[in-house]
């Protein structure tokens, strides 16, 4: 975030107060007001995968989606795949490690060294609503992996909510400039956003 002022580091000569004036300066620059920018809003009706392609990769390090969606399967998965450099990977190079509870007390691993995506949450009754929220790091960083992190809900048969949580990784270094949410059983209904994350 821009810091207006004289002495930044000094503490005890930074009273932390902003002028009128120089409020409406870091509000115009997109550095007041929230620490998160809304890149993109994507409604969908019966769509296999949404795609984001202009995600602002250059101007932030840290992303943040919510997944608010229904799928009319009666079992359905969803899951991540980047583009690197336009290009989506599809291949079987993505690793995960989630954990998954149902509220009737049943827990289990998610694990993979080797999936064609990253896969964050799933349901498996039909017309149940999922929603999720995600943390994407280093998109942008030719020179990183591409992490994410991941907490997401659904439900089971008998109506047993149904939980995940963890996180994947893209193990090569590359610049990733896009990101696919795909629904592995084609129905998807619902909302997806896309945040940059403000560095402060």
């Amino acid at each position: 975030m821009s810091y207006l002022g004289t002495q930044p580091n000094d503490v005890k000569k930074n009273t932390g107060l902003y002028t009128p004036s120089e409020i409406l300066e870091l509000t115009k620059d997109g550095s007041w007001g929230g620490s998160l920018e809304l890149i993109q809003e994507q409604t969908v009706s019966s769509v296999s995968a949404v795609d984001f392609t202009s995600i602002k990769e250059n101007k932030y390090d840290v992303h943040f989606m919510q997944v608010n969606t229904t799928d009319m399967s009666a079992i359905t998965y969803f899951g991540i795949q980047f583009y690197e450099s336009g290009v989506l990977e599809t291949a079987s190079v993505y690793q995960e490690a989630f954990q998954s509870g149902l509220a009737s007390g049943t827990f289990a691993e998610v694990k993979s060294t080797g999936r064609n995506q990253i896969i964050f949450t799933q349901s498996n009754i039909a017309n149940t609503a999922t929603s999720a929220y995600l943390y994407f790091y280093n998109l942008g960083n030719s020179s990183k992996y591409s992490f994410l992190t991941a907490q997401g809900t659904g439900e089971t048969s008998g109506n047993v909510f149904n939980m995940y949580f963890g996180g994947g990784v893209l193990p090569q270094a590359s610049t990733v400039d896009g990101i696919r949410v795909i629904d592995n059983f084609g129905n998807m209904t619902g909302t997806v956003k896309l945040y940059g994350v403000k560095q402060i």
